[in-house]
């Protein structure tokens, strides 16, 4: 008994470390760099993410992002997402540009937008602009947080080698963790065996010695008699 319970408990460890990860990680944010590298004719994901450094303070922010083309000096302002309503000021997106950030609420953390139908000419740097106002019970304070993105148009996807070695890590970490998951599970089965095969030997023996010891006492009767 106390061998599957030892079982039980070796194949329960790794669940309840990802428990663990997975309840560390809720609710945070963390800010990843967006692509760079769009397809002509398919959407993209325009990534912006400026994380609220004091979660326990309440915040308004507003999300404005502006554009230049390659050859062009000027950024020219092209989105901008406030009070839950978003408005697009740049001709040469209109009707293509959807929210993708935070939704139902006025704490934005996530400023990302979609472009449909991503044409040669939206080459160029983009920048997103975080106005968020840190609100105190006695005051209120104004940052601002400014993010680039430099995005490349091509006719065809191309994998770039960090890619394609995070993938080849992913797999040879999978491989990697049912192999221990094998291993451990052959350890435990032939560490269950052991403690079975003990345990049946100490119960042999035990019988064996009350076998032996009734065989006595009816000996010692007849000699009595």
């Amino acid at each position: 008994m106390p061998a599957a319970q030892e079982l039980k408990l070796l194949l329960l460890l790794p669940l309840a470390l990802l428990v663990l990860q997975v309840s560390r990680c809720h609710g945070a944010c963390v800010e990843v760099d967006s692509n760079t590298e769009a397809v002509a004719d398919e959407g993209f994901k325009l990534g912006c993410i400026s994380c609220k450094r004091r979660g326990e303070v309440h915040a308004r922010a507003t999300v404005t992002w502006y554009f230049k083309a390659s050859g062009e000096t000027m950024y020219s302002p092209l989105y901008t997402y406030e009070n839950q309503k978003e408005y697009i000021t740049d001709p040469r997106f209109e009707g293509r540009v959807d929210w993708r950030g935070s939704k139902n609420t006025k704490d934005l953390q996530d400023g990302s937008i979609y472009i449909h139908n991503v044409t040669f000419n939206d080459t160029g740097t983009y920048y997103c602009l975080f106005n968020r106002v840190l609100v105190y019970p006695n005051y209120e304070f104004e940052t601002f947080t400014k993010k680039t993105v430099v995005i490349n148009v091509v006719p065809q996807l191309t994998r770039g080698l960090a890619s394609i070695l995070s993938e080849v890590m992913m797999y040879v970490s999978i491989i990697g963790l049912q192999l221990w998951l094998v291993v451990e599970m052959i350890y435990c089965y032939r560490k269950i065996a052991a403690a079975g095969e003990e345990a049946l030997r100490e119960s042999a023996a035990e019988y064996l010695a009350i076998a032996s010891e009734s065989k006595d006492n009816c000996a010692g009767v007849q000699v009595a008699e």
